[in-house]
């Protein structure tokens, strides 16, 4: 059975300072739909979108990022929960730092529980422990955590969605005539050293941390999938219908 990462980020969760929750309900939907013939595991931002919705702190402190963190991570759990509940699909959290990918032990320890839970049938829902881990909270919006996790686990793909349906050859936001680079093999440094820059507030991310996390997994023989979180037909089409229509397969072939 294939094992697909699909990783969900701030920009597509969030809407006017609140969980979006059409968007994340259509992600449920089509996530219990990708995992009657695939394991499936879920990296999930929204944490401090979804602590904001319950204290008005600063985002723009650190400290105040964390705390919201530490608020909103158990509240957007319950809401998954609730909505895989429908399928009789049972969640899991995952709570993981980008430091543990480093250590040996720390790794074979988080493989060992994501298999065990998809052995029993359950998604794992990973993501950053913000509440006390910096470095997604400063940049990379989970992108470069879900490539460590397809490749410490072994998975076959990873998706991401964003607010970024596709890799362009050149800014879609400054030229019309930009186009979709459907199959991307290779990606250069010219690309992966631009400045990041996320397009939403509660986002830290942006086009360069995904193609940070390609090429990561490029270097590992592992495939990566980016499409738009907003409409879901792209991947749709892709991972369920095995048609490529939109987005950006990075794949070495």
């Amino acid at each position: 059975m294939r094992r697909v990462v699909v990783k969900v980020g701030s920009a597509v969760l969030t809407q006017d300072g609140a969980i979006a929750r059409e968007r994340m309900q259509a992600l449920v939907d089509f996530l219990a739909e990708l995992k009657k013939e695939n394991e499936v595991i879920l990296v999930s931002s929204g944490a401090v979108a979804a602590g904001f919705t319950e204290l008005k702190l600063d985002r723009s402190v650190l400290k105040n990022k964390q705390a919201l963190a530490a608020i909103g991570q158990p509240v957007l759990m319950k809401m998954y929960a609730k909505k895989f509940l429908d399928y009789n699909i049972t969640t899991a959290q995952v709570l993981v730092s980008a430091a543990n990918f480093h250590k040996t032990d720390d790794i074979m320890r988080i493989k060992n529980t994501v298999d065990t839970l998809l052995e029993n049938g359950v998604i794992p829902i990973v993501n950053e422990n913000d509440a006390t881990a910096t470095e997604e909270l400063v940049v990379g919006d989970n992108d470069q955590l879900s490539a460590y996790m397809t490749k410490h686990t072994n998975s076959d793909i990873l998706v991401i969605l964003s607010d970024i349906d596709a890799y362009y050859d050149s800014d879609p936001r400054v030229n019309a005539a930009a186009k979709v680079l459907k199959v991307v093999n290779t990606i250069s440094m010219e690309e992966l050293s631009k400045e990041v820059s996320p397009n939403n507030i509660f986002a830290t991310g942006g086009i360069v941390t995904k193609l940070k996390a390609a090429n990561y997994l490029l270097n590992a023989d592992t495939s990566m999938f980016l499409a738009s979180g907003f409409d879901l037909g792209d991947v749709k089409s892709f991972l369920l219908e095995k048609k490529h229509t939109g987005g950006t397969l990075f794949s070495k072939g």
